[in-house]
């Protein structure tokens, strides 16, 4: 046997060592793991929890600095820690805040998608941030970084979705997508159940908890986009399923495409318009 066809690798799907001219996974049965355009960055991003959070964070910081660069008024130095580095509604707007004002007024559906990248204050990023990095990691082990990829991105638009319905006239930020980890998070803990299973339950249902008292006390946060992002991640962790009862399969890795593209493609539209608005008007 040669060096080649004794090389082992890493399935690019379930991370388990195999060997690299295996034509299916012995464990998550993906064909073909060895090949070449199975093992690109990306892919690798999406097995490494890791990698794929702090690609999350740093679209999400992209687009935090990019909406201070793009407020006349300056980036809101103020003593306040909630309006500490704070860009204005106006930036905001242009750059894919949703709502009944974005979408009633200018037709800006796609800003459902968008405003989920987009934060009102450092204190506001850094807080979604700090969510994002403890219960990502927990989603992407039990789901898979595909299904993961599409929980953070359809919980977010339904949450959205539901504010919009509940007529929240602006609205932004990760917290809608983040409470539909929560939410997927929960599913999986009550229905696995077991030691684990009661443990991941527990936790993630004192997020909940937590995030319902600190909706009520301080003004301002969007308890609709929050709920529509709980229900919406539980009814996808259901719909989607996790990977002891079913492994990630080709369906989770297109859908994880569409979302990937619709958002790049969104994003840029909204960076490109934005930019291009304030130069010119």
């Amino acid at each position: 046997m040669t060096d080649h066809q004794q090389r082992a690798i890493l399935c690019p799907i379930c991370r388990r060592l195999i060997n690299a001219t295996s034509a299916r996974c012995p464990y998550c049965h993906t064909a073909f793991p060895g090949a070449w355009w199975k093992n690109n960055a990306l892919l690798r991003g999406f097995g490494d929890p890791d990698s794929f959070i702090r690609a999350l964070i740093t679209v999400n910081a992209v687009m935090f600095v990019l909406s201070l660069m793009l407020s006349p008024s300056g980036t809101g130095l103020s003593f306040n820690p909630f309006s500490f580095l704070s860009p204005d509604n106006r930036s905001l707007v242009l750059l894919g805040a949703t709502g009944t004002l974005p979408i009633d007024r200018f037709g800006r559906w796609w800003s459902l998608l968008t405003a989920n990248y987009l934060h009102g204050s450092i204190l506001h990023l850094l807080f979604n941030m700090v969510a994002l990095y403890q219960v990502g990691p927990l989603v992407i082990r039990e789901y898979g970084g595909y299904r993961m990829l599409v929980i953070y991105t359809v919980s977010g638009v339904l949450g959205f979705l539901l504010s919009y319905l509940a007529g929240v006239t602006l609205t932004i930020g990760a917290s809608a997508a983040v409470c539909g980890l929560i939410g997927a998070g929960i599913y999986f803990g009550k229905h696995r159940g077991g030691q684990y299973g009661h443990n991941v339950y527990s936790q993630l249902f004192g997020w909940v908890v937590g995030l319902f008292i600190f909706g009520l006390l301080v003004p301002g946060i969007n308890n609709w986009g929050h709920g529509g992002g709980l229900i919406g991640g539980g009814l996808l962790g259901a719909l989607l399923g996790y990977q002891e009862r079913r492994p990630e399969a080709t369906g989770h890795r297109l859908l994880a495409g569409l979302c990937v593209a619709a958002t790049l493609l969104a994003l840029a539209w909204a960076v490109g318009s934005g930019f291009y608005y304030r130069l010119t008007a």
